[in-house]
């Protein structure tokens, strides 16, 4: 086992050192196996034991719950589907891009409840998601947002102005805000760890310490999944791996895992923290195409993330660490305040997150039997997708028709990305051009 508390601060944190739970090493039957302890694995294990609680249901993770992205990304429980509307749009129609902003509306919705009415210790915060421009590209996208949600007729955004981000912020950077209040900030760790116990609570049995070497069909039906030291016989198969299912010869070409960074500030200071403003403690993302996002923990360190992203040989997965961004990032906070100049920094991490060929999440079968559902492709927007998905990939093995089995995205064809040569030079050319752009026109 890896030592997780080095892949982020919020696992390094975490008020209580982990024991992980024993490995699988027996053979062993189950209705449901699903592999992968995010949180995407933990909600669809939850789910099933409330939909069908006397169904036996397996849960096998490769390190301890937690240690992937669920464990490192930015903490943002937001609305955005995919990487923007306008690609939504571009890809699919407005109608289908409407219906993904309803969804993720209801997904923020959701998390809130499941927090708030479990008593998830998370230093969860309902203070609202920011989306600044900062110059005119930047102000000119933003507007376009603003133009679609009008179109659509949908509300509970509000047009924030110069004026109104003044009082806000003690800084002159911003020049238009996006703000809705329905989103907000939490620790992932800590989310991702009370979702096993939530999981555990209804009797989801987990495996830590288990990487899956493989998995097959199992004769005319059923599937087996087999560690190094066990297996587990199930009907069902959940494949709830996001950026590691390029692990898989099954799920390789489906997605390509993009690595995001993140720079943590040391607490603030009294003084700082009146300095700067930032009143209302929204979690904050620009209008570039290689956004910078950045948000205040519980003790009001300052963790900015994004900027640019690390591409790696299709199943190199070891490209956490890019100390160029790492720079970039410490730079880049205070340009955005200045009053903050020569503050610490005193960690620095990243981690995988999906990227699907169109940039759209896709939860999908292999097989057309329908019984091996896999979810990916959240393009670093997760937290509060991936638990609605583990709730509709649950609705699907029950046989339960909701309006989350009916989205579009759900049973969809996922484009297969090229071969691996081809697909490293196409993922950095569209990296070069979002440089370039971002460099051109949204600066």
């Amino acid at each position: 086992m890896s030592d997780y508390r080095e892949k982020s601060w919020w696992l390094e944190t975490l008020p209580e050192t982990i024991n992980p739970n024993p490995p699988l090493n027996t053979q062993e039957k189950a209705d449901v196996t699903i592999i992968g302890g995010g949180y995407t694995g933990l909600s669809t294990g939850y789910h099933l034991k409330q939909l069908q609680p006397e169904m036996d249901v397996r849960l096998i993770e490769s390190d301890i719950c937690g240690y992937g992205a669920s464990g490192r990304n930015g903490g943002f429980s937001m609305t955005l589907f995919g990487l923007t509307k306008g690609i939504t749009k571009f890809r699919f129609d407005d109608e289908k891009a409407k219906a993904a902003h309803l969804y993720m509306e209801n997904a923020v919705d959701y998390l809130h409840d499941v927090i708030t009415q479990n008593n998830i210790d998370c230093d969860y915060e309902r203070t609202g998601y920011l989306l600044v421009g900062t110059s005119p590209g930047q102000v000119k996208r933003v507007e376009h947002d603003f133009e679609i949600m009008e179109r659509w007729g949908l509300g509970d955004v509000e047009r924030w102005d110069r004026d109104r981000l003044a009082q806000e912020f003690n800084t002159d950077f911003y020049r238009l805000g996006w703000f809705e209040p329905r989103c907000g900030i939490l620790n992932p760790a800590k989310l991702a760890r009370g979702l096993k116990d939530l999981a555990e609570n209804q009797g989801v049995i987990i495996h830590e310490n288990s990487p899956v070497k493989r998995f097959a069909r199992k004769g005319g039906s059923g599937f087996v999944v087999k560690t190094e030291k066990g297996e587990v016989h199930s009907d069902y198969l959940v494949l709830a791996t996001n950026a590691y299912s390029v692990l898989f010869p099954e799920l390789k070409k489906l997605q390509y895992p993009a690595f995001t960074h993140i720079v943590l500030s040391e607490p603030l200071t009294s003084e700082q923290y009146e300095e700067i403003g930032w009143k209302n403690r929204a979690g904050i993302e620009d209008a570039r195409d290689l956004i910078h996002y950045y948000r205040l923990t519980k003790d009001n360190r300052i963790a900015m993330g994004g900027g640019d992203v690390s591409i790696g040989f299709r199943t190199d997965l070891d490209k956490d660490l890019n100390e160029k961004t790492f720079a970039h990032l410490k730079r880049h906070v205070t340009e955005v305040f200045p009053q903050l100049e020569g503050i610490r920094f005193t960690h620095q991490w990243g981690g995988p997150v999906s990227v699907t060929m169109d940039m759209a999440p896709v939860i999908g079968y292999l097989g057309k039997a329908r019984k091996a559902v896999f979810s990916m492709g959240c393009i670093g927007h997760g937290v509060s997708m991936t638990t609605t998905n583990g709730r509709a990939i649950a609705e699907l093995i029950t046989g339960r028709q909701t309006e989350r089995t009916e989205m579009f995205f759900v049973g969809r064809k996922a484009f297969s990305w090229p071969p691996d040569l081809v697909s490293l030079g196409i993922a950095q050319a569209v990296r070069g051009f979002m440089r370039m752009e971002d460099r051109l026109y949204y600066r």
